[in-house]
């Protein structure tokens, strides 16, 4: 990694690693939206006003982050990153597309830890909520129009819904059954599996000075391995120092281990991951109540950076009610960075290790298969999670109905908070039909949230 550090200025005719540092600090101030603004907004920056990189490398660098767990979005900044400056570059990239909203999400789990239970703080988030919802019910509905191209990925998707909201089916069960599905299929009728997913480019077609491809993008099977190890140990470093400090049975391992987990399997996106998160985190482990996990992502959801930065709020959390021995906000300090930690240094993994290989991995149909029925089968993840969602806020009381191997969340019907549906089916209204944007709905959401508080 040092020699690559050395020689981070790049081609000529290539911006100087200062000129790119600037420009990807200012999108990491400016990444507001979720994936969709995020990528929008690198691709006015860096394809059409600088023109570092062309519309066909643009492209074909975001298909290569959708095959990947994790956020695409920063992902995508740190392959631009890399083919401009090596790894110097794409550790800037990638890590400014992080750090501003990872600081401004410990500052709000701070205020959110010392001000729980407050009036206040319930007023601001009861809103938001309901935002939130509308904001998951608009990604079930444009991942499925992009997803679901034919009845048998319809079938997909619904089969994912049942399995995880009614059967308890793990979510990485479901991506490794709906993996296999693909690749067989994929042989078998390809013409049914080769569909969704991918990004084609529209307009005029930018060329750009990246397209001139440096030697470092070619790959050796030898660099792969050396940088796969250095990056695998980085990642592992912080978590083995837990063990050796607490032990494996506090809270801090369980954060290492459970999010480093998600790191492998969060095909699809936030929305997928936040459904199985949000079920473990507050059914099996304990560490939030439902109505937290609400407020962690109308968090995420107003501040800069990947929304995967919701699982900061949820280590924070965590591990300030479990602070063994420290000062409880210590410890949350801790966690959330320890989150945040095994969330994102795969991405760095799978970039520095994997880029070189892009064309041989986004031609082969088998994985570009496997690829689209994952993608149908988070359809149905992200449905389960905007219906979870719905109930907690919807609703007060929250309980369970038992048939067989069934376990279904049912409401108590007569605890509805007609505010909280009201809100929500406003903050539909505007992004699904007027196309409000997504920081205005939250806006109105929390101010109309407040005022409905304060007369109710």
């Amino acid at each position: 990694m040092s020699a690559d550090m050395n020689r981070a200025e790049g081609p000529p005719g290539l911006p100087t690693f200062a000129e790119a540092f600037r420009v990807w600090l200012k999108i990491g101030f400016l990444s507001f939206g979720g994936p969709a603004g995020q990528i929008a907004l690198m691709h006015r920056i860096l394809v059409e006003e600088k023109r570092w990189i062309g519309e066909a490398r643009f492209l074909h660098a975001l298909n290569y982050c959708m095959l990947l767990p994790g956020p695409e979005a920063q992902q995508l900044a740190t392959y631009v990153g890399w083919l401009l400056h090596r790894t110097a570059g794409g550790l800037a990239a990638g890590l400014l597309f992080v750090l501003p909203g990872f600081f401004v999400i410990l500052a709000l789990s701070t205020a959110y830890a010392v001000f729980e239970g407050t009036t206040a703080l319930q007023t601001v988030f009861f809103g938001l909520k309901a935002a939130v919802l509308a904001i998951v019910v608009e990604a079930v509905l444009r991942v499925g129009k992009r997803a679901l191209k034919n009845r048998l990925m319809i079938a997909v998707a619904a089969a994912a819904f049942v399995g995880i909201f009614a059967l308890g089916v793990p979510f990485p069960i479901i991506v490794l059954a709906a993996g296999l599905l693909g690749l067989a299929g994929g042989r078998l009728r390809p013409d049914l599996f080769a569909v969704g997913g991918g990004h084609q480019g529209k307009g005029v077609v930018v060329e750009g000075l990246i397209d001139r491809l440096p030697p470092h993008t070619l790959p050796s099977l030898a660099h792969a391995l050396r940088t796969a190890a250095l990056w695998a140990t980085i990642w592992a470093a912080p978590i083995f120092a837990v063990l050796l400090l607490q032990g494996g049975d506090g809270t801090l391992a369980a954060i290492g281990w459970f999010f480093s987990k998600m790191a492998v399997v969060t095909f699809g996106g936030a929305y997928a991951v936040l459904s199985y998160v949000a079920q473990e985190a507050v059914g099996s482990l304990g560490w939030l109540r439902p109505g937290e996990m609400l407020d962690g992502l109308a968090m995420a959801e107003t501040t800069p950076g990947p929304l995967i930065l919701v699982l900061s709020f949820v280590g924070f959390l965590a591990s300030m009610r479990a602070p063994a021995g420290l000062d409880p906000l210590l410890a949350g300090l801790i966690g959330a960075t320890l989150t945040t930690w095994v969330t994102f240094a795969p991405c760095f993994l799978w970039i520095f290790a994997g880029a070189p290989w892009v064309e041989s991995i986004r031609q082969n149909k088998l994985l570009a298969a496997a690829l689209s029925t994952i993608t149908a089968a988070v359809v149905g993840v992200i449905l389960n999670l905007a219906v979870w969602f719905a109930l907690h806020v919807l609703f007060r009381e929250v309980g369970a109905l038992e048939a067989g191997p069934l376990s279904l969340a049912w409401p108590r019907w007569a605890t509805i908070d007609w505010g909280a549906a009201v809100l929500s089916l406003g903050a539909m209204v505007a992004m699904l039909r007027f196309r409000v944007g997504m920081i205005w709905t939250l806006a109105a959401s929390a101010a109309a949230g407040a005022v409905i508080r304060l007369v109710l």
